[in-house]
């Protein structure tokens, strides 16, 4: 059974396909735009393409019964059509809900005709390296909506949900909110990671205004739209869900764990 993962070099991509060779999956076709720079593990079949270049895609889905859809929205209906016309049987889809930034998406898997398996997770807790700069220079983090909490997802853990999906059965027609195991705010969030880093690190609290302009370096014209929906979590947290666990059988990572694990990122 091929397994085609797209944008495998990716942030999430890449490890879906660490998590499907962990599964024991033998048939994985990896599509990157440049081979020469992808550093796959041994026994990954690696072919060259880009799904914003759906032209580039000639006979990438030859053979593939199953693939993983990487988040981009502009080629995705015309990326699906391909891989229909290639007879691919099961779609695993990373997106958002309906109503979300990637959730048109959602209706260009639908309206394939490809069976389907929708991922739709919540801020991963690699954004939190946003502050990476400022912790490792300053000591503190200078944001806004210190109360702005939600259920930050491990990117791993949603690798692994998407591999188990596509390797295990009844997963077909499933659409899966994935999130953390806990909700937090952002101060709480920067408190675990000077744990991690054994020593306190502060939360500065800014208004709107100075926090946009605090995060513009790093995020330029996304500062405004990051820091409003920091601001909507303050009434209105996400609240965590248990589909983590419940699809992998096991607890979904904390953000205290991942902390630890990535403290190098922020010393």
């Amino acid at each position: 059974m091929t397994i085609l993962v797209t944008g495998a070099t990716g942030s999430v991509g890449r490890l879906v396909v660490d998590q499907l060779l962990a599964l024991g999956a033998t048939d994985v076709r990896a599509l990157v735009r440049n081979p020469a720079k992808a550093t796959l593990p041994d026994g990954v079949e690696v072919v060259t393409g880009y799904v914003a270049e759906p032209d580039s895609l000639d006979g990438v889905f030859d053979g593939v019964e199953r693939m993983y859809l990487t988040s981009y929205s502009d080629t995705a209906a015309e990326v699906l059509a391909r891989a229909e016309k290639a007879g691919v049987h099961h779609v695993v889809s990373l997106s958002g809900e309906r109503e979300s930034w990637w959730g048109s998406i959602v209706d260009d898997v639908e309206a394939s005709g490809v069976p389907w398996t929708h991922l739709w997770p919540g801020e991963f807790m690699e954004n939190s390296t946003i502050w990476a700069d400022q912790i490792r220079t300053t000591g503190q983090v200078r944001d806004g909506y210190a109360r702005s909490a939600n259920a930050a997802i491990a990117m791993d853990d949603v690798a692994a949900v998407a591999a188990v999906a596509l390797v295990q059965a009844g997963h077909v027609g499933r659409a899966y909110t994935l999130t953390g195991p806990e909700t937090l705010t952002r101060a709480e969030k920067v408190a675990l990671i000077g744990r991690a880093l054994g020593r306190d690190v502060p939360y500065v609290e800014l208004n709107r205004d100075d926090a946009i302009a605090e995060l513009s370096a790093s995020m330029g014209e996304y500062a405004e739209w990051y820091v409003d929906g920091e601001g909507e979590q303050v009434d209105n947290p996400q609240q965590s869900t248990t589909t983590v666990a419940d699809v992998l059988g096991r607890p979904a990572t904390t953000f205290s764990d991942w902390a630890v694990r990535n403290a190098t990122l922020f010393r």
